[in-house]
This record gives structure tokens, sequence and C-alpha cells, in this order.
């Protein structure tokens, strides 16, 4: 079954994160919200860079499949590797326009609905880089749009899990970065989302969010007047 947002993690494991994130406040002033979204993108540009790679690659095999069914029988009967070379080279001098580019539009659109409806093969063609940023960015939407940034210390932090992608980014707030390195978080995030690509993401984040309690103990204990500003459930 395919798996959303809503279904990533089992009732089981949303208590136990639930349980987790509690645990881990109560030891610190910081506040941890884990989120699940499907996607960080819509990756438009993959769709068509896609679309016509997979365009013309298709225009060409279709040529070259023509020329097969119209050479001459003489071709066939003077061997494989000669045969090979006079369909290669009857290809590229007698390909025609007025045929390669109505098949190339109609493959432009066919590959277009395809990778649409299959959105992983988006992937092939967006860069590491593309898909960092995109998740990135999603994160930080995501801190401001749910009100992470609220809380009273500016000690929130966000578990940002991007299941398209497979990938995690572990956002804080200003009083967090301030004194917590970005490099402990991306550390962090880096052993979840090998996890999520395991299949045993439901195992691994409980063990996180307890590290991410125990770094935040360090730096900003909990007070004695200290309260729950966020929701310990995850948010999908």
């Amino acid at each position: 079954m395919k798996r959303n947002a809503k279904t990533f993690f089992s009732e089981t494991e949303g208590r136990a994160i639930e349980e987790a994130v509690r645990s881990a406040e109560a030891k610190t002033a910081g506040e941890i919200v884990v989120m699940v979204a499907d996607t960080s993108a819509l990756y438009r540009e993959a769709a068509v860079l896609g679309a016509v790679v997979l365009g013309v690659f298709s225009a060409l095999a279709a040529e070259i499949l023509v020329r097969v069914f119209l050479m001459h029988g003489s071709f066939w009967a003077e061997g494989g590797s000669s045969f090979i070379y006079q369909l290669l080279t009857a290809t590229a001098t007698r390909i025609s326009v007025w045929t390669f580019i109505p098949l190339m539009i109609v493959s432009f659109y066919i590959w277009k609905f395809v990778i649409t409806k299959l959105p992983r093969l988006k992937l092939l063609f967006v860069s590491k880089t593309r898909l960092e940023e995109a998740v990135r960015e999603g994160a930080v939407r995501a801190f401001y749009e749910k009100g992470l940034y609220r809380t009273r210390d500016e000690t929130g932090i966000l578990i940002y899990i991007s299941l398209h992608e497979r990938r995690v980014w572990i956002l804080g707030d200003r009083g967090i970065n301030g004194k917590i390195q970005p490099d402990f978080w991306g550390s962090l995030s880096s052993v979840l989302a090998q996890s999520i690509r395991d299949g045993r993401a439901g195992a691994v984040i409980t063990s996180v969010i307890e590290k991410c309690g125990d770094e935040l103990a360090r730096h900003f204990p909990r007070k004695p007047d200290d309260t729950d500003e966020l929701d310990n459930r995850p948010i999908y």
C-alpha cells in the first residue's frame, strides 16, 4: 500500500512519538515538533525536462523502428553488424523533420502525463541541490505556518520529514541556533533520512527525538515556570 504523510507512522508509532516528545521536553525549555509532509515541492520543471528528454529518445526510437520496416530485405542478408551499421546510417541521413517533430510533440505530452502520475520519476530529473533546497524551504515554510516561532524563549525545533524526497530537515528557532551548531542537527537529519530509505523510520524517530532533547537540555534547561507551548503529536 502506498503510504502518504497521514499513514506514514502507525497509530502506535504516533503515540510513541508523542510520548518521546513529552519525555524530551520534561528536561528542557525547548519545544520539539515532528512534521511529516508528502512532498516539499511540485517540481514542475522536472516534469517538463523529463518529458523533453524522454520525448526526444522516444521519437528517435520510433524513427529507427520505421527504418527497420522500410529497409530492403537485402540488408538483413548481409549480417548483423552490417545491418546495424546501415540501419544507423539510414536513420541519421534520412530522418525527416516532418515525422520526427510530430512524434516528439506527441511523446512529450505522453511522458509528461506519465511523469505527473508517477512523481517518483521526477526525481530522475531533479538535482541533489534542488532537492535539498526544496526540503529546506519546505521546513522553513512549515515552521512559520504552524506557529513554531511563537515560543516564549524562541526555543522551538521542527523535525521535518519530506517523504517524496526521503529527506529530513531539522530547523531550530533563533534562540536555539545561537547556541547549537547546525552540524549537530545535520547529523541527526542524515540518520533519520537513511532510516526512511531503509523502512525503519518508526524505530529511529524516537531515538532522534531523545537526542534532540538531550542537546536542548544542555543549553536550555527546564525552568520552574515552563509550560508545554506546542502540541506533542506529529503534524501531517
